[in-house]
């Protein structure tokens, strides 16, 4: 099998060889809502077509306050203040969930935030296990990349290219954000290269926002449900990073373009892009 890999890959050792096909399955076919059906029981319209309009964007504006705040938590790692990753992640999104579910969708503005920096203290730890240093200005936007990572349809696809086009679509708005931070820029969320940044992900975070959204405004999803809704999201975003990082780890020892196009042959062979032409 090994001799089928690029020449820098051929010395992957077998642990990492594994690691690679885990991220390609965990990004490439972790879908929330097939996760949601799982929990209400039965497929739940989660394109957002049943929500009212003001509810749509409410989760669209949602979102982009949330990221703000992700990226203000994110950016104390940059003033030498590390981001909170003690345990209790899921405790704490059943919590936030709970408290959107009791109180509807009108909580949303409230609930989004609290939950989204939570799921990004998650983040950071898995990033951290894989050899990050969030007080780099790449990783710490890497850990902002996750919320983008996961608009998948209702039939469980992402975009075409999967994510590796999702990462080209990304890399201009990360790289620029990171190069603002690293030269000293000021630590603001308001400044053009990060607000950029936020832009850009908020827009494909908020195609989740609409079907956790649409979840929990489904019937029987109350307090309760609402608690299991979140902790679905979180995990959700805790599997995606958990590819992302180790995808990172692998780019960092083996090539960026070499793992990349073992990636993208994982994919094929695995089903979930179509074959080369």
């Amino acid at each position: 099998m090994m001799t089928n890999l690029p020449v820098a890959l051929r010395s992957m050792r077998a642990a990492d060889a594994a690691a690679l096909e885990a991220a390609v399955e965990a990004l490439e076919r972790t879908s929330f809502a097939q996760r949601i059906t799982k929990i209400v029981g039965r497929r739940v319209d989660l394109a957002g077509r049943l929500l009212p309009e003001k509810f749509q964007r409410a989760g669209t504006i949602a979102a982009h306050r949330a990221l703000h705040g992700a990226l203000r938590v994110a950016l104390l790692s940059l003033r030498g203040k590390a981001i909170d990753t003690r345990n209790g992640h899921k405790r704490l999104a059943m919590a936030s969930g709970a408290l959107g579910g009791a109180m509807g969708l009108a909580g949303l503005p409230l609930e989004l935030p609290l939950s989204t920096t939570i799921m990004l203290r998650a983040i950071a730890d898995i990033a951290r296990s894989e050899g990050e240093d969030l007080s780099d200005a790449a990783s710490a936007m890497a850990c902002l990349e996750v919320f983008a990572l996961g608009g998948h349809g209702e039939d469980g696809r992402v975009m075409e290219g999967g994510y590796i086009a999702i990462r080209g679509l990304l890399a201009k708005s990360v790289s620029d954000a990171a190069s603002y931070l690293s030269a000293g820029g000021a630590v603001v969320g308001a400044a053009p290269a990060l607000a950029r940044l936020v832009s850009v992900i908020s827009s494909r975070f908020g195609v989740l926002v609409t079907q956790k959204t649409a979840a929990q405004a489904a019937p029987l999803i109350g307090a309760v449900s609402g608690a299991l809704v979140n902790l679905a999201f979180t995990e959700h975003f805790q599997t995606l990073a958990r590819g992302h990082f180790a995808v990172r780890r692998l780019e960092r020892e083996y090539g960026v373009h070499e793992v990349r196009a073992e990636y993208a042959r994982i994919a094929r062979a695995a089903g979930y892009w179509p074959p080369s032409a």
